[in-house]
This record gives structure tokens, sequence and C-alpha cells, in this order.
């Protein structure tokens, strides 16, 4: 009989070695360490060296999580990654691939800003749901380092770098128990990492634009003013979903973009701070690789235990956002 229900079996992350504190930040632009802790709850971020990509990250926290679920590269069937800023623009999920040695794994990018790990867990229990594949590597991770305005304090002091991964396997039982996905393309000028060119004249009369991606801006109040009314929302769609109440929840695991985010989505929620995932305060906004992160630190600490279930929403620019309900282990 074919396993069709899925189970995430194992995590992994990794993040650069080198950190920035606030006070560090406050020497690039005018701000503090008060200011920056007081309105985001972030202390400090970690940096991509030069030597260090997206690559290096993401196979290193791969590799944890294929070790954790006790398979082999070799027995993946596809490689996802949610990513907002590959090494390459075509993609970089098949470097990874080539990196693990995991040669029978289809791989690629996929690409929902800070949502991109939710969205991705969802399209990845689509094809172990179909009985297409077996064995799913799904991976989040960002160095928005490279694409930050280091002269701008409305930004610079919100993100970091890191990677987390966790395998997805079919199971008897389906621990997937409910998901919701949302976008608002109206909203979408609020957070952008937008091209920015200039025509060129390639020959008279034809004329194309060449140039480069321009640094991250975001219109903050809004997004946070999104961020609080539909997160809420969008776990109790997949709470309805999964036919469970707030009280059934062991964690809430938001994506990690502001502590006064996560304060507020837990009190509309009624959830008690205890069940609430923090560690923003060490890494700031880690993009799609934010909630992989968390969980996997969660999962080595030992606060996260098999069973457990857990409400995790992602949110960020498209407009997009999403919730997914799910049960740990096996």
């Amino acid at each position: 009989m074919e396993k069709l229900g899925i189970a995430i079996t194992g995590s992994g992350s990794a993040v650069p070695e080198t950190s920035m504190d606030n006070q560090a930040l406050s020497e690039l632009v005018e701000t503090s360490d008060e200011w920056i802790s007081t309105r985001t709850g972030i202390r400090q971020r970690r940096l991509a060296l030069p030597t260090e990509s997206l690559t290096t990250l993401a196979t290193a926290a791969s590799s944890q999580a294929i070790a954790a679920a006790g398979i082999k590269p070799t027995d993946l069937d596809l490689i996802l990654l949610a990513t907002s800023t590959p090494d390459d623009l075509f993609g970089t999920a098949c470097r990874i691939q080539a990196q693990l040695g995991a040669t029978k794994a289809v791989a690629f990018d996929l690409t929902a800003a800070c949502s991109g790990f939710v969205f991705g867990l969802v399209t990845a229990a689509q094809y172990i749901r179909t009985g297409v594949y077996q064995n799913v590597l799904l991976i989040g991770a960002d160095i928005l380092s490279r694409w930050v305005d280091w002269q701008d304090r409305r930004t610079c002091v919100l993100f970091g770098d890191g990677a987390g991964a966790v395998v997805l396997q079919a199971n008897d039982s389906d621990r997937l128990l409910g998901f919701a996905l949302k976008s608002d393309g109206t909203q979408n000028h609020y957070l952008n990492l937008n091209y920015q060119a200039s025509p060129q004249e390639l020959i008279p009369g034809t004329q194309i634009t060449q140039g480069t991606f321009q640094p991250i801006t975001m219109n903050g109040k809004e997004v946070y003013r999104f961020a609080a009314q539909k997160v809420p929302e969008i776990i109790d769609k997949a709470l309805f979903q999964a036919n469970l109440s707030v009280d059934q929840i062991d964690w809430l695991l938001l994506h990690q973009a502001n502590q006064r985010i996560l304060d507020t989505v837990a009190q509309r929620l009624n959830i008690p701070e205890h069940k609430v995932i923090s560690n923003l305060a060490n890494y700031g906004n880690t993009s799609a690789a934010s909630i992989p992160l968390a969980l996997d630190e969660a999962v080595r600490q030992g606060k996260i235990k098999p069973n457990d279930i857990i409400a995790t929403s992602g949110f960020g620019a498209g407009l997009t956002w999403g919730a997914a309900i799910f049960q740990w282990g096996r």
C-alpha cells in the first residue's frame, strides 16, 4: 500500500560565523541598541562573508536535515529551494543538489520571499500526497545582506543571513494537518527588491534595458499592519481545516520578522507567551530561512518533541502570506 501522508522527519540549519550587533550597526547609521531592540526585538544578525554563498549555507543546513531524517542524499527525489537571493538568477537548487551528491533528485528554486518556506512546505506536500515522490528536501535560505542599503536605517537594522532545511517523507499518517495560502499583489509596492535599468539602443530603432537589482525598500508601518491583521486570520483558517482549536497548539512558529508582530499575533490568537518560538534577537529577519532556522534550533534544544503540534505562518513581500499546521516527527 502506497504511503500518501507526509511527515517532517529531520531538520538542519546553518548561519554565517560573522555577527554584527546593534552597537556596531550604530557606527554605520544613526541608531542605537535601545532603539532597535525595543522596536524590533533584534540584538544582532549574521552576515555572510565573501567566501560564503547561498549554496554553502544551504548545503550545510541540508546535510544536517538529511542526517537527522536518517536517510542518504541519494534517497532524495526532490529538492525545493525557497529563496529570493540566489547565487545565480537561473537558480541555485541544482548547485546544492550537486554539492550534496543527491544524484536522483530533481531540483528547482521557488520564490515567495518571507513566505517561501510555508509555500514550499505545501508544494512539497502535494508531490508526496499524489504519490509522485517519497523523499523531499525543502530549504529556506537567504543572504539579504547582499541587497540591503546599509545607509537606510529603516531597513538595514532588520535583516540577516541564514539557511534552514527540513526533510519531508511519505508516511502512513498525514502529519500536515491543515494549511492556507494567500497573495495580494495590490499591496506589492510596500516591500520590494526591484530590478532597475536604463534603456540602451542596440542598433537604431531597437532598444533594450540593462541594469541590476536595487536595495530593499519597505514601508514598515504598512507591512506591520498587514501582518498583524492577516496572520491571525490565516492561522485560524488553517486550524479550521485541521479541525483543531487554538489551545491544542503546542508551539506558534512565525516568520521571525519583528518581536512586536510575534507578540501581537500571539495575543490576538490567545496563545500564551511560553508557546511562542522566537530567536530573532540573535539572527534578525532571515526571510525564507527564518522558520526552518527557528524550528531546527527548538528541536535541537529539546523544546519541540515528537508529536508536538506546530502552527507556523510566513508573511512578506508579494504580498504573500500562509499558514500550516503540522505535527513534528513521524
